[in-house]
């Protein structure tokens, strides 16, 4: 790589990157904006009229469509697809943010549809938004700051999260669902379109509603994973014993750990282990 490098588009029209750190296998359109301080990988392509400032990092093969904004301290791991409008690493909304050099991380595999904005930390937290690998983020989904997501994962069209909310592998939020702040969203629990969550959600449960309640688990989930028979009887045994026992969440736990352990029921009590806001009922 060279201070100074000259790029092609797909026309073949050349454009001048600056004191960017560019691979020189990656397209970038004449018309984009690349800031001194950006690195971008090989491979990538940056679609027209797009903006990149300084201190972000696009990792190899990712393709960045037309006018989208990224800003820093922000990390884009490989792979990634970044669709038009997005505005991906802006600092956040939080009214005691003053400016400080917060952080954005995506991983790879993870497709960014139209118009999401993704927000970096706050040094109130650990100064840190986080999104893990092979995510979808429907259209126009908001991610606040100080959130961290996890791995393949699905938020739909309009989802929106609160500040400091963490969403677990495999979650499901069904599109325009809303989560307050510091909830948390257990591994492979789903919600419903126009939820709204106000308390922790665990693992594999299915919620709806506005405040969102319970509605069984996500059990055409599991079986598209290969859970067993066996195994999908178990997880409904323990949804009986926090949701329909009249238990406190505290004595559910104390049930759910006396039984056969199993990976999957261990993710469910950890769940509910991390719980800091009460889970949703």
């Amino acid at each position: 790589m060279s201070d100074t490098l000259t790029l092609t588009n797909e026309t073949g029209t050349a454009g001048v990157a600056g004191s960017a750190d560019i691979h020189p296998t990656a397209s970038v359109h004449p018309s984009a904006i690349v800031e001194p301080g950006a690195t971008i990988g090989a491979g990538v392509t940056v679609g027209p009229w797009t903006y990149i400032g300084p201190s972000v990092e696009v990792g190899a093969g990712t393709r960045i469509y037309s006018h989208v904004v990224l800003k820093g301290p922000t990390v884009i791991g490989r792979n990634n697809t970044i669709f038009q409008f997005s505005s991906v690493g802006e600092a956040c909304q939080d009214k005691k943010y003053t400016g400080e050099p917060t952080r954005l991380v995506i991983g790879d595999n993870n497709i960014i549809r139209e118009c999401c904005t993704i927000h970096r930390g706050t040094v109130q937290d650990k100064w840190l938004t986080s999104i893990g690998n092979n995510n979808l983020l429907m259209a126009y989904v908001h991610i606040a700051h100080d959130c961290v997501i996890g791995n393949d994962c699905i938020l739909a069209n309009n989802s929106a999260l609160a500040g400091h909310v963490v969403v677990d592998d495999g979650a499901i939020l069904g599109g325009y669902t809303v989560v307050h702040q510091f909830c948390r969203i257990g591994s492979y629990s789903m919600t419903a379109g126009q939820s709204a969550l106000f308390k922790d959600l665990p693992a594999f449960v299915m919620v709806s509603g506005n405040p969102a309640k319970p509605h069984g688990m996500n059990f055409e989930g599991m079986r598209r994973r290969g859970y067993s028979k066996e195994l999908i009887s178990r997880l409904k045994q323990c949804y009986k014993i926090i949701y329909r026992q009249g238990l406190r969440t505290s004595e559910a736990i104390e049930q759910l750990q006396s039984m056969e352990p199993a990976p999957e029921i261990q993710l469910l009590i950890d769940s509910l282990l991390l719980s800091t806001r009460g889970i949703s009922r």
